[in-house]
This record gives C-alpha cells, sequence and structure tokens, in this order.
C-alpha cells in the first residue's frame, strides 16, 4: 500500500490581539505593526485571532500609521491566506474572529452564539486543506457571563455534532474566557483533548494566571503548547499567544 503524504505536525496559535491597540484614551497606542511582526515569529501553520478589527473609523482618524488594510489582512504573512467574519457592528466599525493559514483554504462559515444584547459573539469554522487531509478549523470568542459560556460551548459542540463528519479532524481554538466552569471538561466529554502537561496561563498578559485561551483537538493528538516569553509579548495585548503543537492520531 503507497504511504500517505504527510505533513508531520500541526502547529496552531491561538491570540486575542485587543484588537490591535493596548492602553486607554490618550495614552493608547499602536499595536498592530508589532503584531504583524509576532504572527510571523510564531510560524504557525494556523494562526485563530480573536477581537480583529475590519474597520473603525474613531481610530483610523486618531492613529496616523493605521495600517489600510483589515487587520486580518495586514496580519497575515507573506503567502497566508486570511479569512475574516465580523462578530461585533459598534458605533465606529466593527470586529471578529480571523484565521490565517499557510494551508489552502477551502470554505468557510460563520455562526452567530450572541447569549444576550449586551454581548456580540461568534465562531469562524474554515476548513483547511494539509497535504492530502481537510482539517476543520472553529476561532471562538466566547461571552463574560458564566452562564452565557454554557450555552455557547454547548450551541458549538451541537454545531460540530451536524455540521462536521465524526471522523474528520476538528481544531476548536480560541478565546474562552473560562475562569472555572468546567468547559474542558465539556470539551474533553465531547472527544476534545488539550495539552495538559504544564500550565499554560495566557491572561492577564503581565502576570498570567489564569488560561482563558486554548486549542483543543479531535482527530490530532496535543504533543506540547508553551506561551511565548520575553518582554515584547505583553506589551501587545492584554493576552498573551498560546501555541500547540499537535500530530495525527492515523
Amino acid at each position: 500500500m503507497p504511504q500517505r503524504q504527510e505533513h508531520p505536525t500541526l502547529r496552531v496559535a491561538t491570540w486575542n490581539i485587543h484588537k490591535g491597540v493596548q492602553g486607554l484614551g490618550p495614552a493608547r497606542r499602536l499595536e498592530i505593526h508589532n503584531i504583524g511582526h509576532a504572527v510571523e515569529q510564531l510560524d504557525a501553520d494556523i494562526v485563530c485571532l480573536q477581537e480583529v478589527r475590519r474597520m473603525n473609523r474613531r481610530e483610523e482618524r486618531y492613529f496616523a500609521h493605521w495600517p489600510a488594510l483589515p487587520q486580518a489582512d495586514y496580519l497575515a504573512p507573506e503567502g497566508y491566506e486570511a479569512v475574516y467574519r465580523t462578530n461585533a457592528t459598534t458605533r465606529h466599525g466593527e470586529h471578529g474572529n480571523a484565521m490565517l493559514s499557510r494551508w489552502p483554504v477551502l470554505s468557510h462559515q460563520h455562526r452567530d452564539i450572541s447569549d444576550h444584547r449586551f454581548e456580540q459573539r461568534g465562531f469562524l469554522h474554515t476548513e483547511v486543506q494539509v497535504v492530502d487531509r481537510v482539517v476543520h478549523v472553529i476561532v471562538v470568542h466566547l461571552g463574560l457571563v458564566p452562564a452565557s459560556r454554557l450555552r455557547q460551548t454547548q450551541a458549538l459542540l451541537d454545531y460540530i455534532a451536524g455540521h462536521i463528519p465524526a471522523k474528520a479532524p476538528v481544531l476548536v481554538a480560541g478565546d474562552f474566557n473560562d475562569w472555572g466552569t468546567g468547559l474542558g471538561r465539556r470539551m474533553a466529554a465531547s472527544g476534545f483533548a488539550e495539552w495538559r502537561e504544564q500550565p499554560t496561563p495566557t491572561y492577564p498578559s503581565r502576570l498570567p494566571l489564569n488560561q482563558l485561551d486554548h486549542v483543543y483537538a479531535r482527530g490530532l493528538r496535543p504533543v506540547g503548547a508553551m506561551v511565548p516569553v520575553g518582554r515584547i509579548w505583553p506589551r501587545m495585548s492584554d493576552h498573551l499567544p498560546l501555541l500547540a503543537e499537535l500530530a495525527w492520531t492515523d
């Protein structure tokens, strides 16, 4: 039997970039250019981003060097494909989830999982062709209210059960805002694994105490995870990026 063509491991990053701006009021500073360099340094096959701005008229006027491109396109390293879908529309613009891939993107769609009128939330579902495999990548950003997160996680799992073949490789990555509501146990009960051999806290970036950001996998085996270290990383966002290594299970 001929051997399967293979890309031995998949390197996946997830990062809430806080709309590319840090600080408040007149003290706020533009970090999107530094984030662009950082994304390239991660050297990930797939980068899952949250709080990505498509546009913001107020910030465009405030910052002289605001990028002309939407943030997802601006952040995509050379050779990567960028996919963006809006979660929230505001007075000045809109923001949402994005996925950057060095592998071809076959399809993408968005699902609104807003649980109440004060928070607009959603997830982005893409299909990515990795050599001769199709990997389903879902980028999520869950709500701040604990009960909302439970319902949103169930909506996510129901969607996966209804729209993705049971044997297909699936990645679910993003900001789960999970402050001890047991979302990891729910993901595990549905067949999703996460690297757990060492703590990988991601929030707050200047003194990480909790892991709000996760990469869960089904049909792929987590073999490692890390958070980049160095003085530059906490400056760019209130979250640190999480980088996971995954191997195929067959």
